[in-house]
């Protein structure tokens, strides 16, 4: 039983009664009037278990993109005056989702609760509260009912504004634009005449030879290649990064969200290039997989995978991520490592395995890079006045021991045979696309 504010201004006006006549009696006697008004107040309130509780699910959502959920509350055959608290777990953002309404009898209201998801994944209804109160506004029923409801908040994709321009230049590098990009590709495609400026090995000897003129070969860019994308969601993978150098800590985000959005960008390219698409996440255990060859939308696929991975503060077990590759079947491919360029992680569990990885495939190691490291060992303040202090010189010696020992392990991979794409959080999504137009066009998939 809940009481309104009505009941403390009830007991405040029987100062009046007291001053006017100030007796003991007259104390008790205005009590037990108001404790009379309440207690028939709440014999006349309706119980809440009167009102019937639907949600409409409010789906899928991209994280940062505003959703609702839609509440529905139909009355009984009594005249209802209610208060409505529709509650979801805080990361779900709800805001304004406390209603006051009045149902007549058989009376139908859909009340709307505006979300704004923080975290992705799933995100629960934590419950709709009902309160129901009496005629006279000073007693009420209160009741939580359990109304399941929850919106799934997915990665952004922020990146996907790089898409066009990426397809634009795949479009080019495959013919279908107006400018067509000679000598490059590996699968042959039709023969032409030579026009000055073609590159002269690319001239079909023999048949020109049984031609009036000077033949060439054009080829286009290699077709329907495996790309295996390998997510790191072990303890490297949790460090939070700013997105460019500039940016403030609080506009920072965790290596993962980077990491993703950089697979869906590549992902996404690769599917309309016409390449086949498998996609591995783990750590000590495999958290996700699945081929995504022959999707109608790949990136939304994806989408759906990430949404639940989150970090794990454990380290990566490489020998399991790169038997999930091998899982996926003996042909060549390209194996995107989206995890952190940190020189003893990689040398103590990615280092053993990236033999047998790059005896059978072409490896990009795709890193997230912070920065901030540059920064510290730039020793650069904000005023370029301020003599550096003790601290500044501590911070920027650890930060420039980091930077040479990134690279390097960069030099040790790249030694072994693996490409290495490291870039801010910002960049890392079309740097990565640029890359794999550059091996495409070079045939080198």
């Amino acid at each position: 039983m809940v009481i309104s504010g009505r009941v403390p201004l009830l007991l405040l006006l029987g100062l009046v009664a007291v001053v006017l006549r100030p007796q003991a009696g007259t104390v008790w006697l205005w009590l037990l009037g108001v404790l009379l008004l309440a207690g028939l107040d709440r014999l006349l309130t309706p119980a809440p278990g009167l009102v019937a509780l639907t949600r409409r699910e409010p789906g899928s959502v991209r994280l940062g993109d505003p959703a609702s959920s839609e509440l529905v509350v139909a009355g009984s055959g009594r005249r209802m005056h209610l208060q409505v608290r529709d509650a979801w777990q805080p990361s779900a953002g709800a805001r304004d989702n406390r209603f006051r309404l009045r149902l007549a009898p058989g009376d139908r209201r859909r009340l709307t609760t505006p979300l704004l998801p923080r975290r992705r994944g799933d995100l629960r209804a934590a419950g709709v509260t009902v309160r129901s109160w009496g005629p006279l506004g000073l007693v009420a029923r209160q009741r939580t009912y359990d109304v399941p409801g929850s919106v799934r908040a997915l990665p952004p994709f922020e990146s996907r504004k790089h898409l066009p321009s990426r397809l634009a230049r795949l479009r080019d590098l495959d013919g279908r634009a107006a400018v067509r990009v000679r000598g490059q590709g590996t699968e042959f495609d039709s023969l032409r005449e030579y026009v000055r400026g073609d590159d002269v090995r690319s001239i079909d000897w023999r048949a020109s030879a049984r031609s009036a003129h000077v033949v060439v070969r054009t080829w286009q860019p290699e077709r329907d290649r495996r790309v295996v994308l390998v997510l790191d969601t072990s303890r490297t993978s949790a460090g939070r990064v700013v997105r460019a150098a500039g940016e403030a800590e609080t506009d920072g985000m965790p290596r993962l969200d980077a990491a993703m959005d950089s697979a869906l960008l590549l992902a996404a390219l690769a599917s309309r290039a016409g390449d086949r698409i498998d996609f591995v996440a783990g750590d000590r255990r495999v958290r996700a997989r699945q081929r995504l060859h022959g999707a109608r939308d790949v990136a939304q696929r994806l989408q759906e995978q990430m949404a639940d991975l989150d970090p794990v503060l454990a380290e990566a077990d490489w020998d399991l991520l790169a038997g999930a590759v091998q899982g996926f079947g003996r042909q060549r491919a390209l194996v995107v490592l989206l995890t952190a360029l940190e020189p003893s992680a990689i040398a103590d569990g990615l280092l053993p395995v990236l033999p047998v990885l790059t005896r059978h495939h072409r490896v990009v190691l795709a890193s997230v890079r912070d920065p901030e490291l540059t920064r510290m060992a730039a020793l650069a303040d904000d005023d370029g006045s301020a003599p550096p202090t003790a601290d500044d010189v501590y911070a920027a010696a650890a930060a420039s021991h980091e930077l040479h020992r990134r690279e390097r392990t960069r030099a040790m991979l790249v030694r072994l045979g693996v490409d290495v794409v490291d870039a801010d959080a910002g960049d890392l999504p079309p740097a990565l696309a640029d890359h794999y137009l550059a091996l495409k066009a070079q045939g080198l998939l």
